[in-house]
């Protein structure tokens, strides 16, 4: 019997939630179907108004769930009436029971919304490689599209969580032809995380009338430097979905129907579905298992910025790095050590390091200037910085980052038992 993990409150949770007015269009519910326990929601249920455009992002897992190739097929038409999400089992490595499962529970909402299953999207979250029944949505799911109602938001993202500490909710509001329209979204992720899209889900929701071609180039753009900026502990999923809901509902407000990605007029909601996205991605990093510290990690002067990125994630995914940065130890040898394994250029006498405004190394050796009290002092605390300047390009890339703790460990450990 699988038991769920009561996970303590990340110090770096949320002092307070956005209060998220209801996105038009959008209706949610949520229940238990009792996947891993029955005394908490694990199945949230969206409904879309006729005419929502859909995008999507997924992992780039050679073992994706089943879920991932039912969205990968459904998402060519462009089109979504509903969303089904699960925590507690991640309809993963689950054979042909997986893939009729993912049929079957999709046929369950098309019938109680009275719509076509193939516009119902699904995404599975939990533990890999167990059966889902399917007959634990049989009546939920008509339930739920019965009670389904706008807002929520809150209640949507708990319904979605496992290892998380605490829901992930983030909002935005943009100029669209001069109409205000709004972006809300969703996430749930705590470990296994290191999104390669494009056990991460994130769902977002706009009343912006914007056809599916644009928003699916906006999104993958956005989630290059949101999801995939992040890394945990250097897994990646294999149920990292990202879903992007266009109502088209503020048409109705005058907002203009946009139907290709260069039209300018999408420059305000661009950057604001970016904010969103960025800010659901840090909250991931936040609730990191066992996190006690959020990291920024900064690399500059290199010959590409693909090759910044390369050693910015061989930095933040090191064991090393991240345990001493746990230990609060300015131990910046490791950093050293993690841009020489990268496999990029690099030159060792042309490198600098600073820990926030404090800089450790430069020029192949340990800087001048270095002060052991002072850097120590902002070890102390709960968001750290780290820049790495390697002197070769122009070259520049940030990725986003937590500590290594025991109770990663602890967490790991235990996570089935």
């Amino acid at each position: 019997m699988l038991r769920e993990a009561m996970p303590t409150l990340s110090p770096l949770a949320p002092q307070s939630y956005p209060d998220i007015p209801p996105i038009a269009g959008v209706r949610f519910a949520t229940g238990s179907a009792g996947i891993k326990t029955k005394t908490r929601a694990d199945v949230l249920l969206a409904l879309f108004d006729k005419g929502t455009s859909v995008a999507g992002v997924f992992t780039a897992s050679k073992c994706p769930g089943a879920p991932v190739d039912w969205c990968r097929a459904r998402l060519k038409r462009g089109r979504a009436r509903a969303l089904v999400a699960n925590s507690g089992n991640a309809n993963a490595f689950t054979g042909k029971a997986g893939v009729e499962t993912t049929r079957r529970i999709a046929a369950l909402a098309g019938a109680a919304a009275q719509i076509d299953a193939s516009e119902v999207f699904l995404a599975s979250t939990g533990v890999i490689g167990e059966p889902l029944d399917a007959g634990k949505f049989e009546g939920l799911i008509e339930k739920l599209a019965a009670e389904a109602s706008p807002g929520g938001f809150l209640a949507a993202a708990k319904a979605i969580m496992t290892t998380d500490t605490f829901p992930k909710v983030a909002y935005a509001k943009a100029l669209l032809g001069g109409v205000e329209v709004s972006i809300a979204g969703i996430a749930k992720g705590s470990g296994m995380i290191a999104p390669d899209m494009a056990t991460m889900l994130a769902f977002v929701f706009t009343d912006a009338p914007i056809a599916a071609a644009p928003l699916q180039e906006m999104l993958r753009r956005g989630a290059d430097t949101s999801f995939n900026a992040i890394t945990v502990d250097g897994d990646t999923s294999t149920s990292d979905t990202l879903l992007l809901f266009a109502t088209g509902a503020a048409a109705g407000r005058g907002a203009p129907k946009i139907a290709a990605a260069g039209d300018r007029r999408l420059q305000s909601f661009r950057a604001a579905l970016d904010e969103v996205l960025g800010d659901l991605a840090r909250q991931i990093v936040k609730d990191g298992e066992g996190a006690r510290k959020f990291v920024k990690i900064t690399v500059e002067g290199a010959v590409s910025k693909r090759s910044a990125k390369i050693i910015a994630r061989a930095i933040a995914n090191s064991p090393l790095v991240k345990t001493a940065i746990a230990g609060e130890d300015a131990n910046w040898g490791r950093v050293v050590m993690a841009v020489g394994k990268a496999g990029e250029p690099a030159d060792r006498d042309r490198l600098a390091i600073s820990f926030g405004d404090i800089r450790v190394a430069y020029k192949g050796a340990r800087d001048p200037s270095y002060d052991e009290v002072q850097v120590a002092a902002l070890m102390h605390r709960p968001e750290i910085d780290i820049r790495v300047d390697l002197g070769l390009g122009k070259g520049r890339a940030t990725i986003f980052t937590c500590d290594l703790t025991k109770e990663y460990v602890a967490i790991n450990g235990d996570y089935r038992s």
